[in-house]
């Protein structure tokens, strides 16, 4: 029989559980991390102290404490727990969830509805619990990691504080590995250099961590190994690269990284961001399409070979394909981040969209219409166009392109800086050719 929603687990002799279940804090103060919101004075320590739980929502990177925090907060008031899994639940899970807690009710009891994932529910699944949080049947906590922002629903969203959970440091993981030595792996040993080497891949997740502690210690148990070091460790273990969530907030975080990286005129940060995606698994030939983009929107006319050395790196990676194609991504990204920078082509256009979208649609004045037919050039189409080849200085000074009472916009203003430089030279003498010839 399937337990009931709310049904603790059948309980499995704890020397098989997980070493991630059985290093579970008992307490807040057990948990290790989130001391900005914990820690004495904080948020959620306050709400705990308070008595009067809320419903919340916690975001962050899998393996920081979310499901343990949710247990905690039903053991610290003493309500009834029921969890969910936005993955494997739905409507009838639901359902019944809320049957479990009218019957915890019933008993004099509350209760604290947990979502994990709850980003994974949709629009349906999501207003299907917004009459029992507000009924006060059930706390909400969901757990996400995703921007809740733009993946709960805004009438759930506003029924819930928000916290934002980090990834643990290098200091709270060494903490975890020391924990778990003392309390359950007391035979295993590890050298500084292993202990390193294992919280640099647990990559601030405690449960990849604790998952690669209970393989460090099978591993040295049957090789018969007292000490652990980092050379056994990449002999015995499949050390994966570090976790990379390919379509989530960590994922546009970083490509937002690499591209103020790039526009702060800062290779070294450039580099550090390319090669964090393209270590955690980034599509190459999509890295390369954005470095494509940044030439265009931040460099621009200031140095025209940034184009086209970023379109000959996204070439190079399509004809030698990964790993060797990166290093061209690299030199571009190097390249890019010590160009001039101008984003004066990029407004231009902006504005000049902007004003076409709101603007009436204006007829194109006569000397620049096209003549091919007799009858075209009778109606005066092309008349007393001015062939600019045949000008001085191959410029039709005083000649206007705007549509008849249209004002010169100036949307293009070039930067001084790289070739935009020249540019505005250029431009500021064609100007004064302008106002020589009588042009407003």
């Amino acid at each position: 029989m399937a337990p009931q929603p709310g049904a603790a687990p059948a309980s499995a002799p704890a020397s098989h559980q997980p070493l991630a279940e059985r290093l579970r804090p008992a307490s807040l103060d057990e948990v290790i991390g989130q001391s900005h919101l914990i820690g004495p004075g904080r948020p959620l320590r306050l709400a705990f102290e308070s008595g009067k739980p809320h419903s919340m929502i916690l975001w962050g990177p899998p393996g920081v404490g979310k499901t343990t925090l949710a247990r905690l907060t039903a053991e610290a008031f003493g309500y009834k727990f029921i969890a969910l899994s936005a993955v494997f639940s739905g409507v009838k899970e639901i359902r019944a969830s809320m049957e479990q807690a009218e019957h915890n009710q019933a008993l004099g009891k509350k209760t604290i509805l947990f979502v994990d994932e709850i980003h994974r529910f949709n629009k349906s699944q999501q207003d299907g619990l917004l009459p029992f949080v507000e009924s006060g049947l059930v706390t909400f906590v969901g757990a996400t990691t995703e921007n809740p922002s733009f993946e709960v629903n805004s009438a759930l969203l506003s029924r819930a504080q928000v916290y934002v959970l980090q990834a643990l440091s290098d200091a709270e993981l060494g903490l975890l590995v020391q924990r778990a030595q003392e309390l359950v792996l007391t035979e295993l040993r590890l050298d500084e250099a292993a202990i390193n080497t294992l919280v640099g891949y647990a990559d601030g997740d405690a449960r990849r961590l604790l998952n690669l502690l209970e393989q460090t210690d099978t591993a040295a148990r049957v090789a018969g190994v007292s000490l652990v070091d980092a050379e056994f460790l990449q002999q015995a273990l499949t050390l994966n690269a570090r976790r990379f969530d390919k379509g989530g907030d960590n994922f546009y975080d970083q490509i937002s990284a690499l591209h103020k990286s790039v526009r702060g005129s800062n290779p070294d940060a450039a580099l550090y961001w390319l090669c964090r995606m393209l270590d955690g698994g980034a599509d190459a030939k999509y890295l390369a399409r954005r470095l494509v983009r940044m030439a265009w929107e931040d460099i621009g006319l200031a140095d025209p070979r940034a184009m086209q050395l970023a379109n000959d790196a996204a070439s190079t990676l399509e004809r030698l394909g990964s790993p060797e194609g990166e290093l061209a991504l690299a030199q571009a990204a190097i390249y890019l981040a010590i160009a001039p920078k101008s984003n004066a082509g990029y407004m231009a256009y902006n504005e000049a969209r902007a004003f076409i979208k709101s603007d009436k649609s204006r007829a194109v004045p006569p000397h620049l219409r096209n003549a091919p037919t007799r009858l075209m050039k009778e109606l005066g189409h092309g008349k007393a166009y001015r062939y600019a080849h045949d000008e001085p200085e191959a410029y039709a000074a005083g000649e206007s392109y705007l549509p008849e009472g249209m004002a010169e916009p100036g949307w293009y203003r070039p930067v001084p800086r790289g070739l935009e430089s020249k540019i505005a030279d250029k431009l500021a003498h064609l100007r004064r050719l302008d106002e020589e010839a009588g042009k407003e």
